[in-house]
């Protein structure tokens, strides 16, 4: 069985004024980079055999943070990426409502599309490393789409450096203890 402690980044302005981020690169801020150090400090006692990230910035920069104290290099893949939320990238919930009055994005990933395709890349990441612990620091959607393919339980949302627990046995991904939520807070 290969453990995957799957993380959110850190914390970027566009989250803090609620703006959809998708393939959009922000940075952390300061907040983030502090949430960072907090997962880092958290995890230190963790033995990860290999650490992930999504390309984004946001994301990467969250996973050297933690990974530094493991002297284990991250590893970017695109796979692992946002949504591409396509024309919302940048707006608020209010400005999608003024613009796209029927809720309905013109471009971009759906979210079919987007669960395929990080449901892969982490699948192909854990057939790669079988019996490891692994850290895959990636996006809030991204998690939800794993969290979603792996359990039906009810999935929250999962602040800025919140982590899940998944497993990937007989070739499928599962939670933690299927038999409840495997949110946690790290």
């Amino acid at each position: 069985m290969t453990t995957i402690l799957l993380a959110r980044h850190g914390e970027t302005d566009w989250n803090r004024e609620g703006r959809w981020q998708g393939w959009a690169d922000p940075a952390l801020n300061d907040a983030g980079r502090e949430q960072a150090r907090t997962l880092a400090e958290q995890l230190r006692t963790t033995p990860f055999d290999a650490v992930y990230s999504s390309d984004l910035r946001r994301a990467r920069e969250t996973a050297e943070i933690v990974a530094a104290p493991h002297e284990v290099p991250v590893i970017t893949d695109p796979g692992l990426r946002e949504i591409d939320i396509g024309s919302w990238s940048g707006l608020t919930r209010a400005e999608i409502e003024e613009r796209f009055p029927d809720g309905t994005r013109p471009d971009g990933e759906t979210r079919v599309q987007h669960q395929a395709r990080v449901v892969a890349t982490v699948e192909r990441i854990a057939r790669e490393h079988a019996g490891a612990l692994l850290l895959i620091v990636s996006h809030g959607g991204t998690m939800r789409a794993l969290r979603a393919h792996a359990s039906d339980a009810p999935f929250h949302p999962i602040d800025n450096c919140g982590v899940i627990e998944l497993h990937f046995r007989d070739d499928r991904l599962t939670t933690s203890d299927d038999s409840q939520s495997s949110q946690r807070r790290a």
